[in-house]
């Protein structure tokens, strides 16, 4: 099974970690430091140009980071309704 977590990205449900809401996340400094390691290690991924409202954390062979423009409430109506087969 299949998460959509916007434009044309899809990411292999079992491998979802979390999702995590940008707002309340990002006032904690070790947020912040995780987002920024992500980044420099080329694991961080935005998707869509809107302004972004929550990070997927995927694991399995190597660590992703989405950043998205869907809010955490979407993508758990998606992770539980929509997901592809």
């Amino acid at each position: 099974m299949y998460l959509h977590i916007g434009q044309d990205t899809v990411v292999p449900y079992d491998q979802v970690i979390g999702i995590f809401d940008l707002d309340s996340t990002t006032y904690s400094r070790d947020s912040r430091d995780f987002l920024n390691a992500a980044q420099k290690n080329g694991e961080l991924t935005t998707v869509g140009s809107d302004i972004p409202k929550a990070f997927v954390l995927c694991g399995g062979d190597s660590q992703q980071v989405y950043i998205t423009r869907l809010g955490t409430a979407a993508l758990k109506v998606r992770s539980e309704t929509f997901s592809i087969e």
